[in-house]
């Protein structure tokens, strides 16, 4: 476990931002961060309760969400898809936050609701029934479905036809339980609940769900003399009022309550937290004092009731059967620790299918079977779920040397330390709020602390690869892991795992899988030219896609394949490499489309010109030299496959209206750009159709090619912007320290300096890479940049065709390959 970067404010003369009591912060699974501050004005003596929003590719980059909560903010919660987030404050109002125009630095809050005077202490999301388990035992199987399969799960409540209602379940501080359900029409339907009939006062508290649909909330009055608290919590809708019904489960007291020698040592509770929303019988406690703590573990199961051999001769049946009731269980406990500050539990949904304790201990280390425990000192332990043994130990930037310099840490005072810690949702990175209110960014290793061969790291970072491959989760936290000489083996592994799996599921997986191999390139300089080729075939399939959407047939009454099958079918029948003799093979009114729709299409179009002669004039180069862009399209049956089919779309919509033809600047005036394009194209796409026995280009084919640049220009193909990501630039191991607000001045990785040798330099024209449009070196419309690729496009749509509109649903929410929008301010460059 080492340290990544810092990042801190900036100290101002009259406001500050100071740590909020309590600190919260939260980690979503598209890799967002928020965190809470306090904002102090020292003219006008107040503070403001700041919320902020950090992507973890770029933490310089925050937005900072004046609340509006009155009272110190208590909870933060992320909804399952990372895009909503609830906030709640110690006056009893929760507030519902949702991003702007698909906007990862731009929020606003919609809707909430409050329990006046009545502070939250606990906050989460209803349940929505999905539930994922990964088996590592079977971190070798060939199918997906074998690794990660999908648990019996009932949300908390469903609509009409089983669709789960979103909504959200607080605990407040006097015992009570508010649920709110957010119907489709916008409304928002609230209810409140006393947990028990005799209510008290609930200092800790917090949320799980049962399979079954219902909601288990665990309390603690602080006071380890009292006994921790269950009730089960079950929502439904009467009548279209929300009704809470609640029944009190099996309570405990923590162990070393019970043990005389510890009695009185450890007075309070202090951290009660359920080891996963979805694992209601597991909950992990930690009680201390002004300067020790100590950590246990508990289980709850079925155990049968012994019954009296009175009863079991009166009927005999009882004594074959027992009685079986639910009874918690210490499973391990710790010794004694220094004070506990700050508890981040694994999110990584790990099935062991043995709990017992030997069993778990003797399990190969992987991530997910460690969680955090952040002490007064300033050090971090990760210590294994089961036997909460410690694995790996952290002293953040300024590790003590030796014993002496411990003793004198510990006696000069308070040293800094975290406040509050969240995981990442692999379990690869650590992210904690100190009390001086900076934000540390912690790798922790794959191997958990433990000495792993190559081999079998690997093998861990492929299988969260994989994981985060099916569930759609950003893989930020697993690049940082990754080492220049890793690439190539990770590479084609995901793409062997990937081939393995059915046709479907490949479908499905496709452009991810390509936006992940992207990500992964981008980190060796050996590899960096592919990150081009991988966001061109991203750009490639969407247009593809689009465009062949747009085709529509003559008559309702069609056979079951659409036009752009047909398409498929007849372009790849047709070796012919005359364009002409291709298009009278199909039915040229299926391709008819309406004047203003093709000249609204004209940029898309002359993009695909522009990389067909681009690929094709790179072809003898190709061989020699460094490995350029466009090196992978030449070995690629499929997508020159796909070329081939939009140049003959586009050649049919040219009868219609010529001028949305791509444009060529050519030699000569009656030269037939198109067909000598097509001609080549064709070529080259017989010689690499068969992917398992493809053929070398032949002479005669790049003596053709090498004319080009004399018949016509070659364009400039615009890859991607100059990339600001601070992943490339932590490979070294040597952590980064950075400021909120002021984007670093790094020398760049090796990788990362190649990469920007294809990128548009600053102070050149700007371009906007999915409508392919020039916005001139300095541009006035506003734009959003993608946290992931760096791709940038205009905020506003200049086009209001419906063709154009349909191209841009495309990526609205997110871009091609998957990043979330981040909105640029004017003066970029």
């Amino acid at each position: 476990m080492d340290l990544a970067y810092i990042s801190e404010w900036e100290k101002r003369p009259k406001s500050n931002h100071c740590p909020s009591i309590p600190l919260v912060c939260a980690w979503s699974c598209r890799n967002l961060i928020a965190f809470t501050t306090d904002l102090k004005n020292e003219e006008e003596k107040d503070l403001t309760h700041m919320i902020h929003m950090i992507d973890t590719e770029h933490p310089w980059d925050v937005y900072s969400i004046n609340s509006g909560h009155v009272e110190m903010i208590t909870c933060l919660e992320w909804d399952q898809s990372g895009s909503r987030l609830l906030s709640a404050d110690a006056d009893g109002h929760i507030k519902c936050w949702s991003m702007t125009d698909h906007l990862a630095n731009s929020w606003e809050s919609s809707v909430g609701c409050s329990v006046e005077g009545d502070p939250i202490v606990a906050l989460s999301w209803l349940h929505n029934g999905v539930k994922l388990a990964l088996h590592v035992e079977k971190s070798g199987a060939s199918n997906f479905g074998e690794k990660f399969s999908r648990v019996k799960f009932s949300p908390s409540l469903t609509l009409f036809g089983g669709k789960p209602m979103e909504g959200w379940i607080a605990v407040t501080i006097s015992g009570l339980v508010t649920v709110s359900l957010l119907k489709p029409n916008g409304q928002v339907l609230t209810s409140t609940e006393s947990l028990c009939r005799l209510r008290c006062r609930v200092a800790l508290a917090d949320i799980a769900f049962t399979g079954g649909g219902n909601i288990v909330v665990a309390t603690s009055d602080g006071s380890n003399a009292s006994p921790v608290q269950f009730y089960k919590v079950c929502v439904s809708v009467v009548n279209e009022k929300c009704k809470i019904d609640t029944e009190i489960l099996p309570s405990l007291f923590m162990r070393c309550t019970t043990d005389p020698a510890r009695k009185d040592k450890y007075p309070a509770i202090t951290h009660l937290k359920f080891f996963a929303r979805d694992m209601s019988e597991q909950i992990l406690l930690c009680a201390s004092n002004q300067n020790n703590s100590i950590v246990e573990y508990w289980s709850l199961r079925k155990e049968g009731l012994p019954v009296n051999n009175i009863f079991q001769k009166l009927s005999p049946t009882v004594g074959d059967k027992p009685p079986m009731i639910l009874k918690w269980r210490i499973l391990s406990a710790t010794n004694d620790l220094d004070r506990v500050s700050a508890v981040a539990l694994p999110k990584l949904p790990i099935s062991l299918t043995n709990t017992d304790l030997k069993v778990a201990s003797d399990t190969k280390f992987f991530p997910g079977l460690g969680l955090a425990l952040a002490f007064h000192d300033g050090s971090v332990h990760i210590i294994h779920r089961l036997t909460l043994q410690t694995m790996a130990v952290s002293y953040g930037s300024q590790r003590p040397v030796d014993e002496q310099a411990i003793k004198r840490q510990r006696t000069a005072g308070p040293s800094v330390h975290f406040k509050a810690m969240q995981m990442s949702w692999t379990s690869l990175a650590l992210v904690g709020i100190d009390s001086h209110g900076k934000l540390s960014m912690l790798r922790i290793s794959p191997s958990m602390g433990h000495v792993l061969d190559m081999t079998m790291s690997l093998r861990h970072l492929l299988f969260l690869l994989e994981y985060c491959m099916v569930t759609g989760y950003d893989w930020w936290d697993i690049l940082l892991h990754v080492q220049p000489g890793m690439v190539q083996n990770l590479v084609e592994k995901l793409h062997e795992e990937y081939m393995r799996q059915n046709a479907a599921l490949q479908q499905v997986l496709s452009t991810r899988i390509i936006a992940m191999k992207a990500s992964l390139c981008k980190l060796s300089s050996a590899t960096v030219a592919r990150v081009c080729d991988y966001h061109a075939k991203l750009f490639l399939t969407a247009i593809s896609c689009t465009l062949k959407s747009l085709l529509r047939p003559p008559v309702l009454n069609t056979p079951d394949k659409s036009p752009g099958d047909r398409l498929t079918e007849i372009c790849s029948k047709i070796t012919d490499v005359d364009i002409d003799k291709v298009m009278i093979n199909l039915k040229t009114e299926e391709f008819v489309l309406e004047m203003t729709t093709l000249q609204s299409l004209q940029q898309l179009i002359q993009w695909v010109g522009d990389f067909v002669l681009y690929l094709l004039a790179s072809l003898p180069n190709q061989g020699s030299g460094p490995v350029r862009p466009g090196h992978s399209f030449l070995r690629d049956g499929a997508s020159l496959s796909m070329l081939r089919e939009l140049m003959v779309m586009i050649r049919i919509w040219g009868l219609l209206k010529p001028s949305c033809l791509p444009i060529y600047t050519a030699t000569s005036d009656t030269q037939d750009s198109m067909s000598l394009l097509f001609r080549l194209l064709t070529k080259l796409w017989l010689c690499c159709r068969d992917e398992n026995h493809p053929n070398e280009p032949d002479d005669a084919l790049i003596d053709e090619c090498c004319l080009l640049p004399s018949q016509l220009l070659i364009p400039s193909i615009g890859w991607l912007p100059a990339n600001d990501s601070i992943i490339s630039r932590l490979q070294n191991k040597q952590p980064l320290r950075l400021q909120f607000g002021k984007p670093p001045g790094l020398a760049g990785h090796s990788a990362l300096l190649q990469f920007d040798a294809f990128a548009r330099a600053p102070g050149q024209p700007k371009i906007d890479h999915l409508r392919r449009l020039h916005l001139g070196a300095y541009p006035t419309e506003e734009c959003k940049s993608c946290t992931r690729c760096g791709c940038v496009t205009m905020l506003k749509s200049p086009n209001k065709a419906t063709a154009v509109k349909q191209w841009e649903q495309r990526w609205i929410k997110n871009c091609l390959c998957g990043g979330l929008w981040r909105k640029m301010p004017l003066s970029y460059s």
